[in-house]
């Protein structure tokens, strides 16, 4: 008897020879047109639609991580397009391939320290402490934390206050965004250098305070840069 090789199934779309439908909606008549890019995005990633608040928050972080001047991802893609100016994907693919943990990949590594420290802090216990033992076990062990410190914004990254502030005007200013302050604060401390929260600590923060598992964290990063990159080919 034949092997009845299994069908190949997604649940986020469907279409027919007459209807499209994303995420159980319409997309001629209940989201073009009803939906900004960022509203749709969530969507697609979550399944349901952001509330107002979340669709501030979210599309903000997004908007924080499209540009970020001549870094080696940019760099990558330039040089890409001008030796092989048939092949755009290419040259966007080469920007995207470089976003590792040093530029946007970072929010991943800070999503995940925020989420499994949130989750394991004991219900007696304090965030101060669970920044302590983060701090500590990363400057012991020789490790870069990630999400803090930028060596060009000193003291402060003016991303950041701007995107607490949308947080909190939208009530998403929680024990995310609480706990990775303290790991700042805990690390300056520690080493007496000045390492404030960066934009990818605070987009992190944010994607938990939505949220967001921390493994997808990284490909908020993906879909924001590629926006950049298009800009950066074109100029």
């Amino acid at each position: 008897m034949p092997h009845r090789q299994p069908s190949i199934r997604s649940d986020i779309a469907r279409s027919t020879t007459d209807t499209i439908t994303v995420r159980g909606r319409s997309l001629p008549d209940q989201i073009l047109g009803h939906m900004d890019l960022a509203t749709f995005s969530y969507l697609q990633l979550t399944g349901h639609e952001a509330s107002p608040e979340q669709a501030r928050v979210y599309n903000a972080l997004l908007i924080a991580l499209v540009e970020h001047g001549l870094t080696p991802s940019v760099l990558a893609a330039r040089l890409t397009y001008a030796g092989a100016p048939e092949a755009i994907q290419a040259a966007i693919a080469a920007g995207l391939a470089g976003l590792g943990n040093v530029f946007v990949g970072s929010t991943e590594g800070a999503a995940r320290l925020l989420s499994e420290g949130v989750k394991n802090c004991p219900r007696d216990g304090s965030l101060g402490t669970v920044a302590e033992r983060i701090v500590a076990d990363h400057l012991d062990a020789g490790l870069l934390l990630p999400g803090i410190g930028h060596p060009l914004h000193k003291p402060i990254d003016p991303r950041t206050p701007r995107l607490w502030q949308i947080a909190k005007e939208n009530g998403l200013h929680g024990s995310y965004v609480e706990l990775m302050n303290l790991i700042s604060v805990t690390a300056e401390r520690r080493t007496g250098r000045s390492l404030p929260v960066n934009a990818t600590g605070a987009v992190a923060a944010l994607a938990c305070e939505l949220g967001l598992p921390w493994r997808i964290v990284r490909g908020l990063g993906v879909m924001a840069r590629a926006i950049g990159l298009v800009g950066h080919i074109l100029e």
